[in-house]
């Protein structure tokens, strides 16, 4: 009887906190500040307002289940691409088209108060950022053109450095690189964004680029999907120094999901995985598919192989809680790099799955001031001091 009455009272206890972890989840407000999806909806004819399970990480109604509020959607095209803001505009244009079809669901937002707006509507906030400073061709003007469009920050480079900005990857692995951090003209964006009121993105630049862009803004910076260089030695992520500037300088650090960026055994383990399928990967590039497109297929048609790879979720939250040890709650939150990466965490299949960092964070002890912080108050605070006064 006693045991009885033990289970019943566990089962009520386990009741209990499940309702609670989606309780706070939901009445925060929870912002990813980077996905790719408008870059695979132009590529591939797909559509935000379909069911796209099996196809991409995001649609409209798990966002709804994931219980997300704002999307700060990123425009992508990586340095090979041809004329690439046309490019970038197209991205542009599938995201106003989603958001003509949907005015009951999602809307896009240019400021802290419309985006405050649309939530209390119970509507996701729609917001955008250039991934890339390529995509501006040498050209301010162009530049403001994406501001006006609703751009509201830019990561100045992408792997490729551009003409003024020089990338982490080509100060890691580029012996023949000219010159490395911002040119004059560099500089030139940078002031011109903190003029327009759009956030200055350090993810993907390199480690002189990042003190250049320091030394040079007047507004607090963002790395709008990038994780911890002392858990995982990576070029994309930060090391302690740089966590710590961006502290300083009134930043936030959005963790990306991407498992290579998170677990250092990760990337050994995916090139096993691709040397395996060799003869079919190097068959559909023969055919003309994209390579990054060309894994993604690889990578689902294999699931339970790359399950057995993918790193648990408590790695996920290691990164989280290393920030927050050595600069404080105030400077962490979630930029999961959504369809813009093939592989996810365990537990983080997709945009439905946000509740369980929620409830993780709870395990560990987080309050929900803390969690408030992390999910969407922290990206807050930094927009909002980067809009013009």
């Amino acid at each position: 009887m006693k045991i009885k009455t033990l289970i019943i009272c566990l089962l009520i206890s386990l009741q209990l906190m499940s309702q609670s972890y989606k309780q706070i989840h939901n009445d925060a407000l929870l912002v990813d500040t980077h996905n790719d999806i408008l870059m695979k909806i132009v590529d591939n004819g797909l559509s935000l307002d379909a069911d796209l399970k099996g196809k991409a990480h995001t649609d409209l109604a798990r966002w709804k289940e994931g219980g997300l509020d704002v999307q700060i959607f990123s425009v992508f095209c990586d340095g090979t691409k041809v004329n690439p803001y046309k490019y970038a505009n197209q991205q542009i244009d599938s995201l106003d088209a989603v958001v003509k079809r949907n005015p009951d669901k999602i809307v896009k937002v240019s400021n802290t108060k419309e985006l405050l707006e649309a939530v209390d509507q119970n509507k996701i906030a729609a917001m955008f950022g250039v991934e890339g400073g390529h995509m501006i061709e040498n050209d301010l003007e162009k530049l403001e053109v994406f501001y006006n469009r609703g751009a509201r920050y830019m990561t100045l480079t992408w792997n490729n450095s551009t003409d003024w900005a020089s990338s982490a990857f080509d100060e890691t692995f580029d012996d023949s690189l000219v010159h490395k951090g911002l040119t004059d003209f560099g500089k030139q964006v940078v002031s011109k964004m903190n003029q327009l009121g759009m956030i200055v993105d350090i993810s993907h630049v390199g480690i002189q680029t990042f003190w250049d862009i320091v030394n040079t803004t007047t507004k607090p910076i963002m790395a709008s999907h990038s994780s911890v260089y002392a858990l995982c030695i990576h070029q994309r992520n930060l090391n302690d120094e740089q966590i710590k500037a961006i502290a300083k300088n009134g930043g936030v650090i959005q963790v990306n999901f991407h498992p290579g960026f998170i677990d250092p055994s990760f990337d050994g383990k995916e090139k096993a995985f691709l040397e395996k399928h060799q003869g079919e990967f190097d068959a559909l590039i023969k055919k003309g598919m994209d390579e990054w497109y060309v894994q993604d297929y690889l990578y689902h048609k294999y699931s339970d192989e790359m399950n057995a790879i993918r790193p648990p979720l408590s790695m996920l939250i290691d990164h989280i809680e290393y920030i927050i040890n050595l600069v404080g709650i105030d400077y962490v939150g979630l930029g999961s790099d959504f369809d813009g990466i093939n592989v996810t965490p365990l537990e983080l299949d997709d945009v439905a799955c946000y509740p369980v960092i929620t409830k993780t964070l709870l395990e560990k002890g987080y309050n929900n001031s803390d969690i408030n912080k992390i999910l969407g108050g922290n990206f807050l605070r930094v927009l909002l001091a980067n809009e013009p006064k």
